[in-house]
């Protein structure tokens, strides 16, 4: 010490060291006031922000406090110089801490908000997330006077090596951001393998993508595998497919009645059933003569490829009560055998009604 302690020092440290913790406690008082507003906008970013502050801000009142305090103090040059230091790096590893989780989360908020869904593209996330804390480490080597040019030299080097021992881990982890910054394949959209997997994109990290399968079950690609495979993305370039639905009706059947009955049909799936398009435009296109029917093709709208099973659960339900309500006849394929002096004739598939009048009429078939 440079003078002996006094009272008046253990007072005015004492003040200012509660004055620190007053301004850290009416500041955490001040922003979780804001954090009550700020959950009422629809902007995520307010919330990100007003939390991040609520971590910084009372550490750095707190810190402010004890700076003052001990600048009150008869210190001596050295033990005031490493109090300061020491307060300083505290500081700067909670900012760094908080803007870490400020970034991430804003990065996280962006992709979420881009892909449309729930998912979260962590490969982002987790970059910008050691970015920030390998620059805050940086800064607080040089606040501790520590040069950080050898160090960076020395990560130059090491980095050379690093990259031959994991080439394949970085392989995934250049593909991953590949797949991402060309939005072939955006977290939320649903895929399909050329070998066959398919279901809901979940996650993509710095080493695997996860797919969510209509089963609930995950199968886990890794990036560089997926980059390279085959793939049918079902949401792009638009969330909204068309789903094809083979029908067919008899010979005698009225193809104009057939076409004006199954339109409304399905003008009533897709203003009444969820996840139907109600500004799909009915469409039936006939195509094949068939062994015992006359083919045709109707063509609904979805909003996304799961809900196809249930718009054709309930067009299929539907269409078949119209069908017997309107006197249509659906065919059923039947194969029958006839026998004419003792020789068996070659087998046809035929609709049932016409194969039984040839079994009673002898007629060979």
């Amino acid at each position: 010490m440079t003078r002996s302690l006094t009272v008046d020092d253990l007072v005015h440290a004492g003040i200012a060291l509660a004055a620190g913790l007053l301004a850290a406690f009416l500041l955490r008082m001040l922003l979780r006031w804001l954090a009550r507003h700020a959950e009422r906008t629809a902007w995520r970013g307010d919330d990100i922000l007003v939390e991040a502050l609520r971590t910084v801000a009372p550490w750095a009142a707190v810190a402010g406090g004890t700076a003052s305090a001990a600048a009150a103090l008869p210190l001596t040059r050295a033990v005031q110089h490493t109090t300061n230091q020491v307060l300083t790096l505290l500081v700067i590893l909670v900012a760094t801490v908080a803007t870490a989780r400020v970034v991430a989360d804003l990065v996280r908020s962006v992709t979420q908000s881009r892909s449309g869904v729930a998912g979260s593209a962590t490969i982002f996330v987790n970059i910008t997330r050691i970015l920030v804390l390998a620059i805050g480490f940086l800064i607080g080597l040089q606040t501790l006077g520590i040069s950080i040019a050898p160090l960076l030299t020395a990560l130059g080097v090491g980095g050379l090596a690093v990259a031959l021992a994991l080439q394949d881990t970085l392989a995934n982890l250049f593909a991953g951001i590949h797949i991402l910054a060309s939005k072939t394949v955006q977290p939320g959209d649903y895929i399909r393998l050329s070998s066959g997997e398919e279901g809901y994109v979940e996650d993509i990290n710095w080493r695997q993508t996860t797919v969510r399968e209509l089963s609930n079950n995950l199968v886990v690609v890794p990036n560089g595998q997926l980059a390279k495979t085959n793939m049918t993305n079902f949401m792009r370039p638009q969330q909204q497919l068309t789903i094809l639905v083979q029908v067919g009706v008899s010979y005698d059947s009225d193809l104009e009645h057939v076409e004006r009955v199954t339109k409304e049909v399905v003008a009533d799936v897709m203003t009444e059933i969820t996840g139907a398009v109600p500004e799909h435009e009915p469409a039936v296109r006939f195509h094949t003569f068939g062994d015992s029917r006359i083919g045709f093709t109707v063509i609904l709208g979805v909003a996304e490829f799961s809900d196809q099973y249930r718009i054709k659960h309930e067009f299929i339900k539907r269409l078949h009560r119209r069908y017997r309500e309107e006197g249509i006849r659906i065919p059923s394929p039947a194969r029958t055998v006839a026998l004419q002096q003792g020789t068996v004739l070659i087998p046809s598939q035929r609709d049932g009604a016409a194969a039984a009048d040839d079994m009673i009429t002898g007629r060979p078939v």
